[in-house]
């Protein structure tokens, strides 16, 4: 550019003289030339003064235009500067996890706000501001970015708003998210009347923050909810439920493969849709935010390290907050301490119970991708259950302690010689996801089994029994989940889940244990005869109904529509169907009730029918 400005100069230079030579015959026109010639030579004027003046202004219009340009081209060279900045800034948002084998840009690249059941892409949320939509109708793609910068960081916000409702032909007296080992049995009140419940509580807020060094990307992520119970929490008039935080962790993710992690966050034994990236995890696109009965899970405290190589295997390694629960202590005497309740002071919720935890849970898991189309994970879990035993506590009064561990003569009943007792417990899973057809079908395979590992599947089953010395015992247990999901259209997402969850009989007597033998369960399935209890919100649960479930088993047919989808964000409508049986272990199924014998079922089983609806936003 500098270049033809100057050869404009030097070509203004040397055609000016001639055309200041030949201007003044050039001014008149032919009639008049001899008279212009005739006077030249009567009075010999200097004619060259009047050309030097034009060339003069010429050239110092010509200096002034330079200098003009030379400034326009200095903002250009700036602007240019910032431009490349700003396309590098870009390029790092728009990074694809498995572009140049580097596992730090996993969590980048991971999507802040996807709409629930897509599985199509794992770019940053940025990538759907910039990228061009067939069906925006106009929209320009550059109304504003997708993320802003604070301080050398750069900050994307995300989350969606949602109103839902949820019907179930049985009360549960819940929200959006279903307790599926509380489905009742036919006997009880709330077993003969539904209920629906309308809410925006799932709506959900996030932020990714993300910053570059040298050979690492460190960062974190917050997400919330408001999905919580606080005590003083109700649907009376303003809704006012207490904020919950599902996720909020801090990572430093290196260029060689290494990410280390720690925070609130899903758990190792999740599955992920990339690797073992965070935010890539493989939800069900259920509407029930407890999602489907089979699926492995948790949200808790966790440090993880992973090592990923070249995208295509990868290790890692986690510690996650423990927790004993849930118990069964059928029969159970009162020789044993677990936990206690919250201390307030303690900021913990005084209407709960909390164990006292001898360590925490520790996950290890191994993932692949053999292709772009497939990926397979095996994980492991190893966990610690502990009791403090007081063998002296049900000594007769007067009589000498058998279990004294003190060496000392006691005298019962006492606390003294109590003892901890500890056992470990855990299991392994497995997860697959296949998909075909250019990613437009999903296959998927969820398994997970082993002794106390209940607390990770989504019914809740029992994690340990207590047995009649006051020790622990772990019960066995299996998780399982089959999943179809469809991706026609970038529009539609349809999806069925089919799953199972078991818990093992550990009994210890004909009354001691989970799902012992002699327990009632004759009145699971006979209407109560007791009215309910004073106010209108006393249901009455089954009498002589002391049944422990065997497995819960869920179907689940749902779908999204997204009517648009582009540079304004997401909006979306989905209804959701599930039919979930829940049966028990068998036990006593004959005695008497209200002076009457009564033969009832020796297997109860109960049965749930469930519709949810949901009209979503989520941001761009």
């Amino acid at each position: 550019m500098r270049a033809f400005w100057l050869c404009i100069v030097a070509l203004g230079l040397a055609v000016s003289p001639a055309m200041a030579g030949t201007g003044a015959g050039g001014d008149k026109d032919s009639a008049g030339s001899g008279a212009a010639t005739t006077s030249a030579k009567s009075d010999p004027a200097p004619a060259a003064s009047p050309s030097s003046l034009e060339i003069q202004n010429e050239l110092q219009q010509l200096r002034d235009l330079l200098q003009a340009q030379s400034k326009q081209l200095q903002e250009q060279d700036e602007q240019i500067k910032e431009q490349k900045v700003q396309m590098q800034t870009l390029q790092d948002q728009l990074t694809v996890s498995h572009s140049n084998g580097d596992s730090s840009t996993a969590w980048v690249a991971a999507p802040v706000n996807a709409p629930a059941g897509s599985s199509a892409g794992i770019l940053s949320s940025s990538s759907s501001s910039s990228s061009s939509s067939s069906s925006s109708g106009g929209d320009r793609a550059d109304d504003g970015p997708a993320s802003l910068t604070y301080k050398g960081v750069t900050l994307t916000p995300g989350g969606f708003m949602a109103a839902e409702t949820a019907w179930r032909q049985k009360a549960l007296s819940a929200d959006v998210n279903s307790p599926f080992n509380s489905i009742p049995f036919s006997g009880s009140d709330n077993a003969g009347i539904s209920e629906f419940n309308a809410s925006g509580r799932q709506s959900r807020i996030s932020m990714l923050v993300q910053g570059k060094l040298s050979d690492v990307k460190i960062g974190g992520y917050y997400e919330t909810d408001f999905l919580s119970g606080a005590v003083t929490s109700n649907y009376n008039q303003s809704n006012s439920f207490a904020l919950r935080q599902r996720q909020f962790w801090a990572q430093a993710a290196f260029d060689n493969g290494w990410t280390f992690t720690g925070g609130q966050m899903w758990s190792l034994v999740t599955e992920t849709q990339k690797g073992m990236d965070n935010r890539t995890e493989a939800t069900p696109a259920t509407i029930d935010a407890q999602y489907n009965v089979g699926f492995s899970w948790a949200r808790q405290y966790g440090f993880r390290v992973t090592k990923n190589f070249n995208n295509k295997f990868w290790l890692g390694f986690s510690v996650e907050n423990a927790q004993e629960d849930p118990i069964s202590t059928h029969g159970a005497s009162n020789n044993y301490l677990i936990g206690a309740a919250g201390a307030n002071g303690g900021l913990l919720p005084s209407v709960n119970n909390f164990t006292y935890n001898a360590a925490p849970d520790f996950v290890f898991k191994a993932a692949a991708e053999p292709t772009s189309n497939t990926h397979f994970e095996v994980f492991g879990i190893v966990r610690t259950f502990r009791s403090r035993v007081y063998p002296c506590a049900l000594t007769a009064a007067g009589d000498t302690c058998p279990d004294d561990n003190s060496g000392l003569d006691l005298t019962g009943p006492t606390g003294a010689g109590a003892f901890n007792d500890k056992r470990v417990g855990g299991g392994g899973g497995a997860n697959a996801r296949v998909s075909l057809l250019a990613k437009k079908v999903t296959f998927g395979v969820h398994f997970l089994g082993g002794d106390g590992v209940g607390r990770y599947g989504t019914s809740q089953l029992v994690d340990a029994v207590v047995r009649p010395d006051g020790t622990l015992a772990p019960v066995r247990s299996y998780q399982g989940l089959g999943t179809i999901e469809l991706n026609p259209t970038p529009k539609w997402n349809i999806y069925m889940y089919l799953g199972d969850e078991y818990a093992q009989r550990t009994f210890y007597g004909n009354t001691i244990g989970y799902g012992a033998p002699g327990l009632n369960v004759f009145g699971c399935a006979v209407p109560v005869e007791t009215a309910p209890g004073s106010g209108g919100f006393s249901p009455t649960a089954a009498a002589n109904c002391t049944a422990d479930t065997r497995n819960i088993i869920e179907g689940t047919f749902g779908f999204w529509y997204r009517f648009y989808k582009g540079p304004k964000g997401t909006i979306q409508f989905g209804p959701q169907y599930s039919y979930v049986t829940r049966t028990a272990w068998s036990g006593n199924g004959t005695g008497t009730e209200s002076g009457a014998d009564i033969t009832g079922f020796s297997k109860p089983t109960a049965v749930e029918n469930m519709v949810f609806t949901s009209f979503r936003y989520y941001l761009p």
